[in-house]
């Protein structure tokens, strides 16, 4: 195409589209709207802008081109903004800009871009134009009203049998090239979709689920829901174990399956589970695809939290030991001498559920006992030493800084003066350099 041999809208042409838009247009700031005429014998698709200027006036102008020839389109004062919006500049039509400087994308111009850009969608004024060019008089354009009349044309040229699509009522497929090119290839497939053009037409199947009925001769809608369910099997997260484990034509033996077991991909994930944990080998049919899947659900499940419960206890086992041992290792820095207070060490992870429990605060949970255990900061329970069982102040002291990170009585109040300096002017030093000479010793 070339910018020289381009007319401007013919009046009758612009009588439409004003028309056209005083009936449909919504009143947004900027509306769309195209027609067909040719340029040097190549069918363009010439889309116009529109806008209201005040409240009688309203502006029009040819923004972009297409032709169904050109790889690339034309077009003037309109920029993409990579959202799927447009802005048209106006600055020529009259409207006043800041500094009275147009956009800097208004200046006029036609250029050349690239032709998937810059066509927005625009209602065709005249979309049966098309059919007195012979070369698409029998294209079906003015059945179809494709979303752009000038890519579909262009398929047209390639594909000839989107015509036979269309007439035929399956023209949501006029884009897809794998199935024009089967009707161009293959007339048997001609006549499976003519057989299937009910369900093809009341319902959506995925290309591929169709191309597949047509070879295995299995049902469309077998396949359709096979489909949709890898779809969200591969999309899910949560089911990437099921993934993993059947993969590729096994997939749909899983569905099959959890279908005829009346069940569901969820259930079958925490029966999954439960046998990967019990270190059950999952290639084995019987594991896979147990005959009464609900009788062995429910075994594996009750194995599974059985040997659950028997490893958490050995871990708590563990815990208290390892605390019991890191207790033992820094009894040195308890303080009991000369003070209405002491100063004693927590010895398992039941005193610190304990403390938090009858002072309302958080020492028993929040992983506490794990710091305690890695040595990260020591718990140590301040009491009054004429009711040493009766908990009162709790601090958290740092291995790594020597000092107190936290020190609460009941909901987490600030303790009294008396407390604080017993805590950090008598305990804070004895338990600083008790710590040193157990580092000295290690």
């Amino acid at each position: 195409m070339n910018a020289n041999y381009i007319r401007p809208i013919p009046k009758r042409i612009e009588n439409r589209i004003l028309s056209y838009d005083a009936k449909h247009s919504d009143n947004k700031r900027l509306r769309f709207y195209a027609y067909l005429t040719t340029i040097r014998k190549e069918l363009v698709k010439i889309t116009v802008a529109v806008r209201n200027k005040g409240k009688r006036t309203r502006l029009i102008k040819q923004v972009a081109i297409h032709g169904v020839y050109s790889d690339k389109c034309l077009v003037r004062d309109i920029e993409y903004n990579y959202m799927g919006g447009y802005r048209v500049g106006w600055f020529a039509e009259g409207v006043k800009y800041p500094c009275n400087i147009p956009p800097y994308y208004n200046d006029g111009k036609w250029y050349a871009v690239e032709y998937k850009y810059f066509n927005p969608w625009a209602p065709v004024i005249n979309p049966k134009f098309a059919l007195s060019i012979p070369q698409f008089r029998y294209s079906a354009v003015d059945i179809q009203d494709p979303p752009c009349i000038i890519t579909y044309l262009r398929t047209y040229l390639k594909y000839p049998q989107v015509e036979y699509l269309v007439k035929a009522g399956l023209g949501k497929f006029a884009d897809s090239t794998m199935i024009l090119k089967k009707i161009g290839e293959d007339k048997a497939f001609r006549k499976w979709l003519m057989t299937h053009r009910e369900e093809l037409t009341e319902h959506y199947y995925y290309v591929d689920v169709i191309l597949r009925a047509y070879r295995t001769g299995k049902s469309l809608d077998t396949l359709q829901t096979y489909r949709e369910a890898k779809i969200k099997l591969s999309h899910d997260q949560h089911l990437k174990p099921i993934c993993e484990l059947f993969t590729g034509a096994e997939q749909e033996h899983f569905f099959d399956y959890i279908s005829k077991q009346n069940t569901n991909a969820n259930t079958y994930l925490d029966y999954l589970k439960a046998c990967q944990y019990l270190g059950l080998d999952m290639s084995e049919e019987k594991n896979r695809f147990p005959h009464d899947f609900k009788r062995w659900h429910d075994i594996r499940i009750d194995q599974y939290a059985t040997a659950q419960a028997e490893a958490d206890r050995k871990a708590k086992q563990e815990l208290y030991k390892q605390f019991a041992r890191i207790a033992e290792k820094y009894l040195p820095l308890e303080h009991d001498k000369r003070s209405a207070f002491i100063c004693i060490i927590a010895h398992s992870p039941a005193e610190l559920i304990r403390e938090g429990e009858i002072l309302h605060h958080c020492v028993g949970k929040m992983n506490y006992d794990r710091r305690f255990i890695r040595e990260e900061s020591l718990i140590f329970f301040v009491r009054d030493r004429q009711d040493p069982e009766t908990p009162f102040v709790t601090l958290e002291y740092s291995l790594k800084n020597r000092k107190v990170l936290q020190c609460y009585g009941e909901y987490d109040h600030k303790p009294s003066e008396d407390v604080l300096h017993y805590v950090n002017k008598v305990w804070l030093p004895h338990a600083n350099k008790h710590l040193k000479q157990i580092r000295a010793a290690a």
